[in-house]
């Protein structure tokens, strides 16, 4: 059995109160470190959110373990967790961690449970804009009990999505608009409330997409690896295209 949604959501949504939105606007300079360039950067608010998220989420499920991202930035071998037999929470603290450093308010938390290599459920929540969606495998996705549906697949030059620089030089100008938000998480939530039709993902950590996939498809959408091959969030090379429908990833995947 899954842990209750809503303990999960409530959980989310406390952390995100008391670790990320206090230092929102107020990070000093020594709370700022970049990791493996100048670009990628970590703050107390990731620092602390996962260190809260672990503790409660591993309390929530007995036996559950976590795969967090500034956890495996530290020790690689983290990862090997979604590999194990054991329950396996993956976190991304703060999703935008670069637009969260500068003020900017397009970011997110992002909470996969992952069981035996298969994503169970997923809550990703806009501390901003107080958004919180949420899935679990066959039970659809969810925003305020309200369920949720992709956007209708359109022609090409009526969609709107979110490309990595290489597909914008090709499709930019094909498509009616072009999204960039920096944060997997803002991609999913306007994806999944249909606010966008389709994005291309080249890097596949985990915390990035694991809840966001399994959410797309509960709200109807199809998605699969660049070779057509399902999703698998123990993955983290290759892309992934996620589109209206069958027929229109049919129609984007020769355009990548």
């Amino acid at each position: 059995m899954l842990p209750d949604m809503n303990k999960i959501v409530e959980i989310v949504r406390d952390v995100a109160l008391t670790e990320i939105m206090p230092r929102f606007g107020t990070l000093l300079a020594h709370e700022i470190r970049s990791k493996t360039h100048p670009n990628d950067l970590v703050t107390e608010a990731d620092i602390q959110a996962e260190l809260q998220l672990t503790r409660h989420l591993t309390r929530l499920l007995p036996g559950s373990v976590v795969v967090g991202e500034e956890g495996v930035h530290h020790d690689k071998s983290i990862f090997g967790r979604l590999s194990q037999e054991a329950p396996v929470w993956v976190l991304d603290p703060v999703d935008g961690t670069n637009n969260f450093a500068h003020g900017r308010t397009s970011f997110g938390v992002i909470v996969a449970l992952v069981k035996k290599g298969v994503t169970v459920a997923g809550c990703i929540h806009d501390p901003v804009k107080n958004i919180t969606i949420t899935a679990e495998a066959g039970a659809g996705a969810w925003r305020d009990g309200q369920r949720l549906k992709v956007a209708t697949p359109v022609p090409l030059a009526q969609m709107a999505a979110s490309l990595g620089s290489r597909e914008c030089h090709a499709l930019g100008l094909r498509i009616h608009h072009l999204v960039r938000f920096a944060s997997a998480a803002q991609d999913y939530l306007a994806l999944i409330q249909g606010e966008v039709h389709f994005a291309q993902y080249h890097h596949l950590m985990p915390w990035d997409h694991a809840a966001g996939v399994l959410m797309h498809t509960e709200a109807g959408g199809f998605n699969a690896m660049m070779d057509g091959e399902p999703y698998r969030p123990v993955e983290s090379d290759g892309g992934v295209l996620l589109a209206p429908d069958r027929a229109s990833w049919k129609m984007l995947r020769p355009l990548m």
